[in-house]
């Protein structure tokens, strides 16, 4: 065999792991950023000033962010379960110590302290958890992208042939969700009147750079004979023309239907979609082609995969549009969020009863047809991610007030106007020091680029492909490169970020 055949094959035919591993695994991001916070709060206590080295900065954010994460989908996967647990406990550890000192100073009963922090006031017009979401993501894909092709990382984790959940099957479903959450249907304001498809316009004016990026990878992969899994696209299709076109697509039925009602018209999508797969012989073309012995001739054979995934990519993106728009309802008061993480809590639980449901009375999860299964699953993960990042972002925000002046970086900012329950018009004074400046911070560095960073990676993917042997590489060497590939992309990421430079051609 080829060295082609021999990566095609490596990650080929998969089944994927357990949803509790999966789960296990989300759980990750959000103690790392909890983590970093409180070292960042620990250190603001014994120096009475933050970070204010930018090197150190970034060497603290790569190596608590990014680094933990390189481990567990490697050398760490088989102690998966526990590395939450130990995470969770150092967490635990630096809190204690923060909450001890400042005791022993302040002498303020911790009574008053969680009185204090359910009155608190943050700054509506910022939802961090919504930044972090899709940082991470990005951050994840990266990662899994390039180690995918190495021994270490486990075959369960990459993308399953037909039916199962791997950790790379709902890397595609929460990149589509992510977009969705910060999309002009969401983020445009409700007194502003707009002509209706004025969306639209800019969603077509927006998805060329992702065409352009389609086309460039479909001619570069060809050209060079670069190793691919024709069953997951198709033969000529990829994730970006996937991406631009469910955006075109959800533009269109959004400026026909009511945004508010986004819910509905995915749901709808999403049942008819599988009404078909069940009911008609869509599901055997999509998986076997027309002749019923995996054909590829013809440009609906050769991109089955990728065209016809379309609508279910389409109903995430819908539903998603959904939580963006409940997301970014004004809530003044952590009392509001706390609700709104129980309101979260309810969704996910629902949506995995769905799941279960769906998943005994059609097919399982299918990320290759994106079926109902699929929608739902990779929903009940994202929001489940999601309300982690509040409950990490609500757990800084308690710290922060016990050590007054403290400040991190992505981070909800305490606010306290005059009285918070009046109208959110006034104005209202940050509490501890928010000069962005002076905090430089690797999630926002990435957030600036963040189609930038996607790209980078998949060339230095490439790269790291066509000059090495991947595929027998030792344990050690793995994790050098693995490391060395994504502190490099960081590392300009963060050079771009200090100098305020946001490279956009669109």
């Amino acid at each position: 065999m080829s060295q082609k055949q021999l990566k095609e094959a490596f990650i080929s035919n998969l089944n994927g792991t357990s949803l509790l591993e999966i789960s296990a695994g989300l759980s990750l991001p959000p103690l790392c950023l909890l983590c970093r916070g409180l070292l960042l709060i620990l250190y603001y206590l014994h120096h009475g000033k933050p970070v204010s080295s930018r090197k150190y900065s970034l060497l603290l954010d790569f190596l608590v962010l990014v680094s933990p994460l390189v481990f567990s989908c490697t050398v760490l996967s088989p102690i998966i379960f526990f590395i939450p647990v130990i995470l969770a406990a150092f967490c635990a550890g630096i809190f204690s110590k923060i909450y001890s000192q400042t005791k022993r100073e302040a002498r303020v009963p911790f009574g008053q302290i969680v009185k204090e922090f359910q009155k608190a006031c943050l700054d509506p017009e910022c939802i961090p958890a919504i930044t972090v979401f899709r940082v991470y993501v990005n951050v994840l894909t990266s990662i899994s992208i390039l180690a995918v092709d190495f021994p270490q990382y486990p075959r369960r984790y990459a993308k399953a042939e037909t039916y199962g959940t791997g950790a790379m099957d709902l890397g595609v479903g929460a990149f589509i969700f992510g977009n969705a959450l910060v999309c002009p249907e969401v983020r445009q304001k409700p007194p502003r009147t707009q002509p209706r498809f004025s969306s639209l316009a800019r969603q077509v004016f927006s998805v060329w750079p992702l065409i352009a990026l389609g086309v460039g990878r479909l001619l570069s992969v060809k050209s060079i004979e670069y190793h691919e899994h024709t069953s997951e696209y198709g033969v000529h299709w990829n994730f970006f023309f996937t991406l631009a076109l469910v955006r075109l697509a959800a533009s269109l039925l959004l400026a026909i239907f009511p945004k508010h009602k986004a819910w509905l018209v995915a749901l709808a999508v999403a049942v008819l979609y599988q009404l078909l797969l069940s009911t008609t012989s869509l599901k055997m073309f999509i998986l076997h082609g027309s002749d019923g012995r995996g054909s590829r001739l013809g440009f609906l054979n050769a991109n089955r995969e990728g065209l016809f995934s379309l609508l279910g990519y389409l109903a995430i993106y819908l539903a998603s549009v959904q939580v963006g728009l409940w997301l970014l309802q004004r809530r003044s008061s952590v009392r509001g969020w706390l609700e709104a993480l129980g309101g979260l809590a309810l969704a996910v639980l629902g949506l995995w009863v769905l799941l279960q449901l769906c998943q005994a009375c059609t097919e399982p999860v299918s990320r290759r047809m994106a079926n109902l299964p699929f929608c739902t699953w990779v929903l009940a993960q994202c929001l489940l991610l999601l309300g982690f990042f509040v409950l990490a972002d609500l757990s800084l925000v308690f710290t922060k007030l016990l050590v007054k002046g403290s400040s991190v970086p992505c981070c909800w900012k305490v606010v306290q106007p005059p009285d918070c329950r009046k109208k959110q018009g006034m104005e209202a004074e940050p509490v501890g020091r928010q000069d962005k400046l002076s905090q430089p911070c690797l999630i926002s560095a990435i957030n600036k680029n963040q189609l930038l960073f996607f790209l980078l990676a998949n060339v230095m993917t490439g790269a790291v492909n066509i000059l090495i042997d991947t595929i027998h590489s030792k344990a050690a060497f793995t994790l050098c490169i693995l490391h060395l590939y994504m502190f490099f992309n960081c590392l300009i990421m963060y050079m771009l970020h200090t100098r305020n430079i946001v490279l956009k051609f669109w």
